[in-house]
């Protein structure tokens, strides 16, 4: 089923790669002494997709994105976002390309509000830094998107609340919530959902489904019914090399994939 969906998928050019894909990893790794945590691992995220990367536990999806990101350096291979090679850039120099990531424990300001954590996003999107000392009435003028971001994430009446008080999945909510304000074009989000209660999983799912609308939204996820649900492509690792891709539907009938997470001879 695999080889039936790869033969059904029309051969690069460079031209049309360029157009097509955002973000290309070709042949990237990352060895610690005698360890490859990701070995030659090949890329493809097609502009405007919502793409997954799953595999096992240790199977290197976050070591992945943390090459992506650019907080861990390449061993070896080349990352290229929309046509740039970013590969020796620095996390910061990769963010301001337009490529963001949320993380797999939340990296929020603790001890800042709900709005105030909106605030710094919006500022820094909108290329300014935030001083605590400023007049409110300067930054006024991003509530009302704050405030309408956090409505998406049922967040709309935690304004004021500390945000190290919240519950561990509205953490999680405002961290993705966040991450969008700072509207990349590329938005890597480590297990969004992980922790989560159902009630916080379902309007989270829904806000990755509307901003890939507008953007590429690259994933790690554990829940198989959110990848069935809202993602057009999936990467499967294992052993920190690639075992399969495609569909959900090609993905979920490869028995390397079905022996890789229930054990088993492949």
């Amino acid at each position: 089923m695999m080889a039936q969906a790869a033969q059904q998928t029309q051969p690069d050019t460079p031209g049309r790669e360029a157009e097509d894909y955002v973000l290309v990893a070709d042949g990237i790794s990352k060895q610690f002494g005698g360890f490859k945590a990701v070995d030659t691992v090949t890329l493809k995220v097609r502009r405007g997709s919502i793409h997954a990367l799953i595999g096992p536990n240790g199977a290197g999806k976050t070591t992945c994105f943390n090459l992506l990101t650019k907080t861990l350096s390449l061993t070896s291979g080349s990352i290229v976002l929309n046509g740039r090679d970013i590969s020796h850039l620095t996390s910061s120099q990769v963010a301001r390309c337009g490529l963001v990531r949320s993380f797999q424990i939340s990296a929020i300001f603790p001890k800042m509000t709900v709005l105030e954590n909106m605030r710094v996003a919006l500022q820094r999107k909108a290329g300014r830094s935030y001083r605590f000392w400023q007049p409110l009435s300067t930054i006024a003028s991003l509530d009302a998107e704050a405030k309408h971001l956090l409505s998406r994430v049922q967040l709309a009446d935690s304004h004021d609340t500390l945000a190290g008080t919240l519950s561990y999945g509205k953490k999680r909510a405002l961290e993705i919530v966040t991450t969008l304000a700072l509207n990349p074009e590329v938005m890597l989000l480590d297990e969004p959902t992980a922790g989560m209660g159902h009630e916080d999983i379902e309007p989270i799912t829904e806000l990755i489904r509307d901003s890939a609308k507008g953007r590429t939204v690259l994933m790690v996820e554990h829940n198989m019914s959110i990848v069935a649900g809202i993602c057009d492509r999936i990467t499967v690792l294992q052993h920190g090399k690639t075992l399969a891709e495609g569909s959900y539907e090609a993905i979920s009938a490869d028995e390397r994939v079905i022996s890789a997470y229930i054990g088993g001879n492949a």
